[in-house]
Parts: structure tokens; C-alpha cells; sequence
């Protein structure tokens, strides 16, 4: 992928606000033109700051405590954000069995419970291991 001198793509039409397609592509020397009505894809659509944080939690692999420290936010503000990403691309998340994700919830105010000196290690452990982690 190039990143040349190319500005970016608009989605709407800055008076009406309608939605925008692309109907004409061309190839750098110009001998190749292909014109139709194309679709621009609901990535081109992120604003600046969704995509530095999609792009981060990719680089993270998903992991939201690398993603908490390379951003500098909290667990659920990490949380929101990509909530708000998989809504701007109109996507529907994968549902965790509800038991998994309270689990999950649980095991994340343990650690905290630990960072803030509120249990000790001894204790952090045994509330985990009835986690089953």
C-alpha cells in the first residue's frame, strides 16, 4: 500500500450530507480508467482516532492490557472504544457466553483489587484459582 500524496477519501458530501460513492479509479500512468459505482468501504469511514485505535489493538493482538498501556487508557475505556469501532463498521460481536465474560469481569477487579495494594498476592491467587483460571 502506497501512502502518497493522496488525500483522504470523502464518505459524505460536505452540503447535502449525503453518502458519496467512488466512480472512477485509475492506474498511476493513466492508460488504465475503470469507471462504476463502487462502494467505499466502511474502514475509509473511521475517523483519524478509530483508526490509530484499531490499528493499535491489532498491533496489540488483541490483548487490552498492551493495549491499555501503549494508549494510556483504562481497561474500560478499551473496552468502549472498540464497542464503538465494531459499531462504526457495522459489525456485530461475537457474543461470550455470559458465565465466560462475567468470569472474565471478575478476574480483571481481582488484578486491580492486587494493583491497588487492596489484597495481597496470596489472595489474588486464591480468588483466581476459583475462577479456574
Amino acid at each position: 500500500m502506497r501512502h502518497g500524496n493522496f488525500k483522504k477519501l470523502p464518505w459524505s458530501d460536505p452540503i447535502s450530507g449525503e453518502g458519496l460513492y467512488v466512480s472512477e479509479l485509475t492506474n498511476d500512468s493513466g492508460d488504465v480508467v475503470i469507471r462504476g459505482k463502487f462502494e467505499i468501504p466502511a474502514v475509509a469511514r473511521l475517523t483519524p482516532e478509530q483508526v490509530q485505535f484499531m490499528e493499535t489493538f491489532l498491533r496489540c493482538r488483541g490483548m487490552y492490557n498492551q493495549v491499555e498501556a501503549e494508549l494510556g487508557i483504562s481497561y474500560p475505556t478499551v473496552k468502549s472504544r472498540l464497542e464503538a469501532l465494531l459499531k462504526a463498521l457495522d459489525l456485530e460481536p461475537i457474543k461470550e457466553s455470559p458465565k465466560k465474560e462475567r468470569r472474565d469481569d471478575r478476574a480483571k477487579e481481582i488484578l486491580d483489587q492486587l494493583e491497588r495494594g487492596e489484597l495481597s498476592a496470596e489472595e489474588a491467587k486464591a480468588k483466581m484459582k476459583e475462577l479456574k483460571f
